[in-house]
Order: C-alpha cells, then sequence, then structure tokens
C-alpha cells in the first residue's frame, strides 16, 4: 500500500512572509548555513519528507528529492544517519535498473531517444547510485553501507548483470566498483563461495574486454583492493587478464591515473610470494622491469637541481705569442762613440748601454770582464783598458743596487748581482739567417722570399752532391744540392701564421707561477694543473611521486625475489672466500636433475630474474633518490647484479 504525500510546490517562499507553525515554534530554529539548507525537509525523524518522498512513487517528489540530496552529499556534512529511511529508498531505483531496466534498452535507442517513462526512470537510477558512491567516500556512511543488507546483492547484481560493453550500462557499472572499493578491502572471498556471490570474475572480465579507460581504472583499483585482503589471494593466477592489462598500460607514462593503477595492482599481484616466482617466468617480465626503471628516470628529471662546484686552484699564464728577444749588441755608431771617450767615462757609457738593472739578474765577474776586454782591447790606444778589478768596481758606481760578490761552495763563483744584459725586441727575428749554425752575421730579412734567396747565397759555392745541411742545429745528413735546395725551405717561417681555432686559447698554464717560459723544451715541462676544475653535477631536492616509488617497490621484490637463494646459500670456496653473493649461475641444462620439479623450476626463475636485471644494471645506475634508504636499494641491486 502506497502512503499519500501531499504535493509541497517547489517555489521557495520568501523568508519575511513565511510563518512556520504553531508546532514549530515551540523550540526556536538554530541557524544553519549548509547550502540548500531547509530544515522542514531534513528533520531527523523517520517521517521526514526526503525519505518519504524517494520512496513515494511520484515522480515529481522523486525528482525533487533527489535533486535535494545530490547537492547535500558533495560535502562530509551529509550523513545517512541524519536523515533515517533515506538509505534504504536510494537502493529502490538501482535495484530496479540492475535487475530489470538496463534489459529495457535497445539498440535503437543508440539512434533514437528512449521514452520519456524510461528515461527518467534511469536517471532516478544513476542518481540513486551517485548518491551512494559520493556518500561511501566518508567514513561513517561507508560503515552503514557494509552493514546494510542490500549493498552487497546490489553490488553483486550490478556486476554480473550489467553489460560491460554497453555504454548505457557504463556510468552504473562505474558508481557499482567505486562503492565496492570501499569495501573491498574487508570483503571476503573464499574458494566455497558460489561464482554467482564472486566479483572477481566479472571485474577480470571487464578488465580484459573493456575498451572504456575509466572503466578499466576503477577495475584494476577494486581488484587492488580486493586481493589486498590476504583470504583472496587463491583467486591470484600467474596469467590474469588484470597482470596483462597492467603490463600493457604501463608504457603510458603520460597517463598518470591509469599508470598509478596499473602499478598498483603490479605491486599487488607481486605481494605474493608464489605470484612474485611465477612472474620470473613470464616473458614480459624482462621489458617490465626496464619500464620500471625508465619511468623512475623520467620522472626524476623533473626532481632534479644543477648543482656546481668550482674545485680551480690558482692558475698561472703566459702569451703563447711571445716576442722573440736577444741580448743588445753595440752598433757600429755606438762603438764610434765610446772608443772616443776616455777612462773611466768609457767604461761607465758602455755598461750603461749593455746592461740593465735587475734585482735577481746576475753574471759573473769573469764574464763581464772579458765582455769590456773583447769590445776595446783592439782600440787600446790612444786610451789604455783598466784592469779588471777597476771594472768590476765600476758596476757599483754605475748601478748602485748592484754588487760584487763570492758564492760559497765546493768551488767559488765570483758573480755580479744586480744586473742582467739589456735586451733587444727582434720582432722580424724569424727570419735570421742561422747558418753555419747559427753564426751568419748577417741582419735579419723583413721576409720568407728576402731569407730564402740570402741561404741561396750560402749555397752558390757549393759544387758537391754530399753537402749537409748546416741549418742552426739540423741534424740532416748531406744531400745533393737541389734537394739541399728544397729542404731550407722547411727551416722558413711562414708569412702569414697559422689560425687558430675559436676555442684555442691565447695563453699557455705554466706549472707554477714563476716557471721561465719559453724554454728550450716545451715538451719536458712538467704538467700544468687544468685551467677548469669545475663539476656540474645533479642531485634531486623533493622525494619521489607516488607512480616512482610503487615502481622500486616492484623492483624491489622482484630482485629479492631473483637473487633468493644467493644470499641463503653462499657459495664457499678457494675462489670465493665466502663472500655472499658470489654464486656462479649454473646453465640451464646444467641444472641437476635430480633434485625436485619445484627446486628445479624456482632455480631457473631466480637465473632469468638475475639474467633481466644484469640488462637494466646501466639504467639503474642512473637512477638518484634523495632518501637514502631508498637509493641504498638502488645501490644494492646495482652492485649485486
Amino acid at each position: 500500500m502506497t502512503t499519500f504525500i501531499p504535493h509541497i510546490p517547489q517555489t521557495r517562499i520568501p523568508a519575511a512572509y513565511y510563518r512556520p507553525p504553531s508546532y514549530i515554534q515551540a523550540a526556536p530554529p538554530r541557524a544553519d548555513v549548509r547550502d540548500d539548507y531547509e530544515r522542514w525537509y531534513t528533520e531527523t525523524v523517520p517521517n521526514n519528507r526526503m525519505s518519504l518522498s524517494i520512496r513515494s512513487g511520484i515522480h515529481s517528489e522523486i525528482s525533487w528529492a533527489l535533486d535535494r540530496i545530490c547537492r547535500l552529499v558533495h560535502n562530509e556534512t551529509f550523513m545517512f544517519a541524519s536523515l533515517p529511511g533515506v538509505i534504504d529508498g536510494l537502493f529502490d531505483w538501482p535495484e530496479w535498473y540492475i535487475n530489470e531496466g538496463h534489459k529495457l534498452a535497445k539498440d535503437s535507442d543508440l539512434l533514437f531517444s528512449s521514452s520519456q517513462e524510461q528515461a527518467r526512470q534511469r536517471r532516478f537510477a544513476l542518481e540513486s547510485l551517485f548518491v551512494l558512491r559520493n556518500a561511501a567516500l566518508h567514513e561513517p556512511n561507508a560503515e552503514e553501507l557494509m552493514t546494510h543488507s542490500h549493498t552487497v546483492p546490489l553490488i553483486l547484481n550490478g556486476l554480473h548483470n550489467l553489460d560491460h560493453t554497453k555504454d548505457e550500462n557504463v556510468e552504473a557499472l562505474l558508481h557499482i566498483i567505486d562503492i565496492l572499493c570501499v569495501m573491498a578491502p574487508r570483503y571476503p572471498v573464499y574458494p566455497s563461495t558460489p561464482p554467482r556471490l564472486n566479483p572477481i570474475p566479472p571485474l577480470l572480465r571487464i578488465v580484459k574486454e573493456s575498451t572504456n579507460r575509466t572503466l578499466i581504472i576503477t577495475s584494476l583499483s577494486a581488484l587492488t583492493f580486493l586481493f589486498s585482503n590476504p583470504p583472496n589471494a587463491p583467486y591470484l593466477e600467474p596469467n590474469s587478464p588484470a597482470l596483462t592489462a597492467s603490463i600493457q598500460y604501463l608504457p603510458l607514462f603520460m597517463d598518470k591515473p591509469l599508470l598509478d593503477a596499473c602499478l598498483n595492482y603490479l605491486y599487488c599481484h607481486i605481494s605474493h610470494p608464489a605470484m612474485a616466482r611465477a612472474f620470473l617466468f613470464n616473458s614480459e617480465m624482462p621489458g617490465v622491469l626496464r619500464l620500471l626503471t625508465s619511468l623512475i628516470l623520467q620522472e626524476q628529471q623533473t626532481l632534479e637541481k644543477t648543482f656546481t662546484l668550482d674545485k680551480t686552484g690558482p692558475i698561472y699564464t703566459s702569451s703563447s705569442t711571445s716576442q722573440a728577444t736577444r741580448d743588445h749588441e753595440l752598433t757600429k755608431e755606438e762603438l764610434e762613440d765610446l772608443i772616443a771617450k776616455p777612462e773611466p767615462q768609457r767604461c761607465y757609457d758602455w755598461m750603461k748601454t749593455m746592461f740593465v738593472s735587475k734585482v735577481d739578474g746576475e753574471l759573473t765577474q769573469v764574464d763581464f770582464w772579458n765582455m769590456y776586454k773583447d769590445t776595446f782591447a783592439p782600440y787600446s790606444e790612444p786610451h789604455p783598458l783598466l784592469v779588471a778589478s777597476d771594472v768590476i768596481k765600476n758596476v757599483t758606481n754605475v748601478f748602485p743596487q748592484a754588487q760584487a760578490m763570492v758564492l760559497p761552495g765546493p768551488s767559488q763563483r765570483f758573480i755580479v748581482r744586480g744586473v742582467d744584459r739589456r735586451k733587444v725586441s727582434a720582432a722580424n727575428e724569424r727570419y735570421r739567417c742561422q747558418w753555419d749554425r747559427g753564426q751568419c752575421s748577417a741582419q735579419p730579412l723583413s721576409s720568407p722570399a728576402e731569407l730564402f734567396d740570402h741561404v741561396l747565397e750560402h749555397l752558390a759555392p757549393v759544387d758537391s752532391n754530399d753537402f749537409p745541411c748546416l741549418w742552426a742545429t739540423c741534424p740532416r745528413p748531406p744531400l745533393s744540392k737541389p734537394a739541399l735546395t728544397s729542404h731550407i725551405l722547411t727551416h722558413l717561417s711562414s708569412a702569414q701564421p697559422s689560425q687558430k681555432h675559436p676555442s684555442q686559447s691565447d695563453t699557455i698554464t705554466l706549472p707554477g707561477e714563476n716557471y721561465p717560459y719559453p724554454t728550450d723544451t716545451p715538451t719536458s715541462r712538467p704538467a700544468p694543473p687544468p685551467r677548469s676544475t669545475t663539476i656540474t653535477y645533479q642531485m634531486p631536492i623533493i622525494d619521489p611521486p607516488t607512480t616512482s616509488l610503487t615502481a622500486l617497490l616492484v623492483l624491489r621484490i622482484l630482485f629479492r625475489t631473483s637473487f633468493a637463494s644467493v644470499d641463503a646459500a653462499p657459495r664457499v670456496d678457494s675462489d670465493h672466500f665466502g663472500f655472499p653473493g658470489l654464486v656462479e649461475e649454473d646453465e640451464p641444462d646444467e641444472l641437476d636433475t635430480t633434485d625436485r620439479g619445484g627446486i628445479v623450476d624456482e632455480r631457473e626463475g631466480e637465473r632469468r630474474g638475475r639474467k633481466a636485471f644484469v640488462g637494466v644494471r646501466r639504467l639503474l645506475e642512473g637512477v638518484r633518490i634523495r632518501d637514502e634508504a631508498l637509493m641504498g636499494w638502488i645501490s644494492e641491486m646495482v652492485n649485486e647484479v
């Protein structure tokens, strides 16, 4: 018998004109700012209008009630306990749709809209499921749903009756599976459970056959929650369609919700030791290891920051294009001017012309005297030469900071400290003739062509076909005159110096601060320090996302499964010294066939697992994780393989 409920207009009455009945005025209402709140239909009594309207059978009342409750269920303040009887009414239309309503759908509905009555009833069912699904996300509502007598039949009938390949059933299935996810961790499915009361087969069928992304994600999540309950473990299979689907969709790194669902199921699946050992025989196992490692590496790029550490010490350089210099020699004019002067003025002016003051410079007293004597001996008339002691004394008169001294040692050295030979620049020194072992007295020439013509003058008197090259220290054996003429070209500098590469520096790095440059033996000098010792490295600054952590957990489980026997029974002999993990892998044909088949299969699976980890070792070496404990897992895997 249907209870008649008078229709109450849905038009809101302005607060200024609203006068509540006398029986309500006994207790003044408290202010409530909840959205769409109207106290007269949310009374916490069994005969509140919300509950009565849902079960009235009057479409306008049902539509009104579901519209209001769909708004209320958007926040956590909505609880079934505050509206007695509402939860019972919310099961009416979904149960009708699951048992009878879905059969009314026809193929023609895909092209033409269904009847108004049928569309309205389907909407009531979907709105009711929507309310149940949203309310279940709140813990108090979830507890009430799990203890309600209609919840489990609704879920089981929905999974077994609704065809997931039809689009009109997808929304209802999504809501039903979401409700199942809430109660799945505490929903046991025993081996004696009848097929009709088992939600696992239809979920596996959806994952295997469906092409709807959202439905696949929801079904994988429900299976993950179900198999996380230990009593449901017997329903896990090595070739489960859910495992196949998870591996199939695993490369879709950009689809985070689908990737997360696949990783969670994969982790739940191999968390059972039997499934982990069986997975080592899966042909997709090496590819899964590579995908999991690649995922960690890809997500790692957005978590890292580049750091630069400069370890460069002091660098001493010198110009790579040093200008050639030579000791100053008296010119004809300078010599004629000095000859005419009397001593000791001639000696003073000669020293000023030939020497300069230099703090760390030194010359032997013998060299000093011989230079003076060789210069003026031919011109001792009319001004005789000074004796050696006077010449040495005159150095202090010309250069006050210079002094004559005797250096002690096995053989005493008599030197003049504080002076050095005057140097003159020779910009065109490379065009100086080095014939006669460098004794040619000709002045530097202006071009390679002039220098070549000058050398040909040295070769003009040569009439022998067996004549050596006399250029500086050239070790070339004797040549014929035509061959010698061609050989001379190898000693001549180019008029245009070779161009440097843009990356080549204009300076030379020296081994030390006071190291002499240029030197006669540049190839024998000590190696200078590197110009730049800047170290650039990347380091993660935040922890990896949940997808990377789940992938790492899967890798960890498979690694421990692959190396289980290695850790348990290390080989001890003269070649291994008893170190753990040093176990030689036997080839498949060398396995002990006298062992039981299970042991042989287990060892073969471990061998395959170790081989797969060897294949991803190089990828694992590039993984960097901020947490030291997690990074220790990576280091352990790299070191073991």
